[in-house]
C-alpha cells in the first residue's frame, strides 16, 4: 500500500518506520524542516510506563478550580471563549470518577507496556543512541499527606501489573545520591526500576532518516493545505512547499493524520470531530556544572508536577499544563513566571550542579514550550476513522514518547489487516474490542 502519514513527531515517525517494516510505501509530511521540530522537541524525556496515571481522577476538579488562582500551579485552566475548550473541559469532568480512573489506567498501562517492548525492539534492530539512560523513574515526595498517598497509587498500578515500590528517604538516597543535597526535605517516594528515559528528538531524528533510507519519501518543510475526499473516503492530500512555494498533490491508499494538537482542526476540514485540545507544557534545558553531582534516575518531583532527567551533559526539567488554546509564546509574563519556577527548582534540588543563570547573569537556559495533544480520559485515539482510508493517530498528552514506539507499531498493524497483541479499545473499532481483547489474553498466556 502507499500510506501518507501526515506528521512527523515520535508519533508519526514511528508510524511511518512499522509500515516501512510491513513493506508499504510511505510519504512523510510535515511543516517543519526536520522530525521532531514540535512536541516532540524538548519534552521531560521519560518513558514511563508506571507512571501514566490519567489527569482525571475524583480530586482533580477541586484541585484545577484552585490551581487557578496560581500563575505557577502544575495544572492551570485559562477560560477562553472557545467551545471546544468547554467542551474539553466537561468530558473531562465526566471523567473525575474511580470507575473511569481505573478503566483508563488500564488502557494507559497496557498501550505503555506494548510500547516499551516495542521501543526495545527499535533500539536493538536499529542501534540508534539518544542519552538513553535504564535507571528507572524515583517520585520523591515533600509533603507527608501526600506521601501517605503513594501506597495507595502504587496499590492501583500493581493491579495492572505495574510494579511501583514505596520506599523511604533513605532508600531513595541510596538509589539516586545526587538527591542528599534536599534530603532533608524528602519524606519519602517510590521508585520502579523497569522505566528509563532518553532523548525523544534524538531518537525521532535518527529514526526519520532510517525511514529515507529505507525508501520513505520526506516532504519536510511543506504545509497540508487540503485533505480531498470523494464518495466518503480520501483521495489525496494537497501540500505546499514552503520554500518554493510548489503545490503537489499527494495519493495514497491510506492516510495517517499524526499532527498532535493539529489533528483536530485538520480532521474537522473532512467532518471528523475528535476531543484532542492542546496543553501547553513547558521544559528548560540546562548544561551541566558539576556532571558528577548529577542525578542518573530520572526524576518526578511531587510538590511541582514535573520531570527531571539527565542527558548527557545537560538537566532537562520538564512540567505544567496550560489549557488556553494553541498559544506557543515564551516572552509573556505568565510563560516567564513557569520558565522561571522549573530553573528555580533545579536550583533547590540539585543546587550548584547545573548552570541555573537568567540570560541576564550570563546563562543560557534553553527553554521551550510545546502543546500536549490531550483527550478528556488521556487515551490517545489510535484507530480509523469515519471517512475511508484516513486512520488517527494522535492525543497522547504528556505520554507521547512513552507510548510512541507501540502507536506507531500498533497503527502500522491495523493498517495491514492485523490485530496488535494488547487490550486497548482502538478508536472507530469499537466493535471489534472484545475479539481485540481476547486475542490479548491468547497472546499473554502464550508468552
Amino acid at each position: 500500500m502507499r500510506v501518507v502519514v501526515m506528521g512527523a513527531g515520535i508519533i508519526g515517525v514511528s508510524t511511518a518506520w512499522h509500515l516501512l517494516e510491513r513493506g508499504h510505501e510511505v510519504t512523510l509530511v510535515d511543516r517543519q524542516n526536520d522530525a521532531a521540530l514540535e512536541t516532540s522537541f524538548a519534552n521531560a524525556a521519560q518513558i514511563s510506563v508506571s507512571y501514566c496515571e490519567p489527569w482525571a481522577n475524583r480530586e482533580a476538579p477541586l484541585k484545577a478550580l484552585k490551581w487557578m488562582f496560581s500563575p505557577t500551579s502544575p495544572l492551570l485552566f485559562r477560560p477562553q471563549l472557545d467551545w471546544d475548550q468547554w467542551k474539553w473541559g466537561l468530558q473531562f469532568l465526566g471523567q473525575c470518577n474511580d470507575a473511569a480512573f481505573e478503566r483508563n489506567v488500564a488502557q494507559l498501562v497496557a498501550l505503555g507496556a506494548f510500547s516499551h517492548a516495542t521501543l526495545k525492539d527499535m533500539v536493538a534492530t536499529t542501534g540508534i543512541e539518544y542519552n538513553r539512560l535504564e535507571r528507572g523513574i524515583a517520585h520523591y515526595y515533600t509533603d507527608t499527606q501526600s506521601f501517605d498517598g503513594a501506597a495507595s497509587a502504587a496499590e492501583v498500578m500493581g493491579r495492572h501489573g505495574v510494579k511501583r515500590r514505596v520506599i523511604s528517604r533513605d532508600e531513595l538516597l541510596n538509589i539516586e545520591p545526587a538527591l542528599r543535597a534536599f534530603g532533608d526535605r524528602i519524606v519519602g517516594g517510590t521508585y520502579t526500576p523497569s522505566d528509563e528515559h532518553g532523548d525523544a528528538r534524538v531518537f525521532t531524528q535518527k529514526l526519520a532518516d532510517l525511514c529515507e533510507q529505507k525508501g520513505a519519501r520526506l516532504l519536510f518543510g511543506h504545509d497540508i493545505e487540503q485533505l480531498n475526499t470523494a464518495g466518503g473516503e480520501m483521495q489525496n492530500v494537497r501540500v505546499r512547499d514552503r520554500r518554493s512555494g510548489e503545490v503537489r498533490t499527494v495519493v495514497g491508499d491510506a492516510f495517517v493524520a499524526a499532527c498532535g494538537s493539529y489533528t483536530t482542526p485538520l480532521l474537522r476540514t473532512v467532518g471528523v470531530n475528535v476531543p484532542i485540545y492542546p496543553g501547553k507544557g513547558y521544559s528548560a534545558t540546562l548544561p551541566l556544572l558539576k556532571p558528577e553531582l548529577a542525578p542518573s534516575v530520572s526524576m518526578i518531583d511531587d510538590g511541582l508536577k514535573i520531570a527531571i532527567s539527565r542527558l548527557g551533559n545537560q538537566l532537562r526539567v520538564a512540567g505544567t499544563i496550560e489549557l488556553g488554546g494553541f498559544d506557543l509564546s515564551l516572552d509573556t509574563p505568565l510563560a516567564k513566571k513557569r520558565c522561571q519556577m522549573l530553573v528555580r527548582r533545579i536550583e533547590e534540588v540539585f543546587p550548584g550542579v547545573a548552570d541555573t543563570r537568567t540570560p541576564e547573569e550570563g546563562g543560557d537556559p534553553q527553554f521551550w514550550t510545546g502543546l500536549r495533544p490531550a483527550t478528556p480520559t488521556n487515551i490517545p485515539l489510535i484507530g480509523r476513522t469515519q471517512v475511508g482510508k484516513l486512520w488517527v493517530n494522535a492525543g497522547h498528552g504528556t505520554l507521547g514518547w512513552t507510548h510512541g514506539a507501540g502507536s506507531g507499531r500498533a497503527l502500522a498493524e491495523l493498517i495491514s489487516g492485523e490485530v496488535p497483541a494488547m487490550n486497548f479499545k482502538f478508536h472507530g473499532m469499537e466493535s471489534g474490542a472484545s475479539s481485540l481483547a481476547t486475542n490479548w489474553k491468547r497472546h499473554s498466556v502464550a508468552a
